[in-house]
């Protein structure tokens, strides 16, 4: 295998972008989070704004709406122009990152890599968890909140992360049957994390050459 790519999915609080962090300097390559859009606006030509807004605008549109509150499966999608725009973006994000995955080895952090590339051999795609009151005691030293604003941005973030994949993917965020590596940061330190991941990649690395 000449390069790999590492998914890390994560619910907030659990760690999950740390452990990218240090499994990035470990391994001395990049860690992609937000980048993807800078790199997704170079590609396209678009403004980074863009990418940014039609998050946003996502949480405020009616399918949003409709697809979190009626719809387990795969997501209605009406004929609109904001929607039409949306998609677009998303999928010149989806082009990134299977432009990344085919020419250098590197961590996605998000952004439904682990879905964009679920075809691909060279691609771990790890899920990090944890309870969620660990989650909310994590989240509130990490950003110095009362546990009550912690707790409501933990449920808040992951509600939206939830929704933004089941929106443009049609699957449910965070199923384990999706992922090559579940891990549980209740249960393993970040370093213990870290060494998992690379075993499992050596092991799906040693399959594939």
């Amino acid at each position: 295998m000449d390069n790999f790519v590492i998914t890390i999915g994560r619910f907030c609080g659990s760690g999950g972008s740390l452990v990218a962090a240090k499994l990035g300097k470990k391994l001395g390559i990049e860690v992609y989070d937000r980048k993807i859009l800078s790199l997704a606006s170079s590609n396209s030509g678009i403004n980074e704004q863009a990418f940014e807004l039609a998050d946003e605008d996502l949480k405020n549109s009616l399918l949003y709406r409709v697809s979190r509150s009626a719809f387990d499966g795969a997501p209605i999608m009406p004929e609109s122009a904001s929607n039409t725009a949306n998609k677009n973006l998303y999928n010149y994000q989806a082009k990134v990152i299977k432009g990344l995955a085919d020419v250098t080895s590197c961590i996605i952090i998000g952004r439904c890599a682990d879905y964009v590339l679920r075809d691909r051999y060279n691609v771990l795609r790890v899920f990090v968890a944890a309870g969620k009151e660990s989650c909310i005691e994590n989240e509130s030293r990490r950003s110095h909140l009362t546990l009550s604003e912690a707790r409501r941005k933990v449920e808040e973030v992951d509600r939206r992360r939830g929704d933004y994949y089941r929106f443009y993917t049609g699957q449910q965020w965070g199923d384990p049957r999706q992922f090559d590596l579940c891990l549980n940061t209740d249960v393993f330190t970040h370093d213990q994390c870290i060494e998992l991941i690379l075993q499992a990649l050596k092991i799906k690395t040693e399959d594939h050459k």
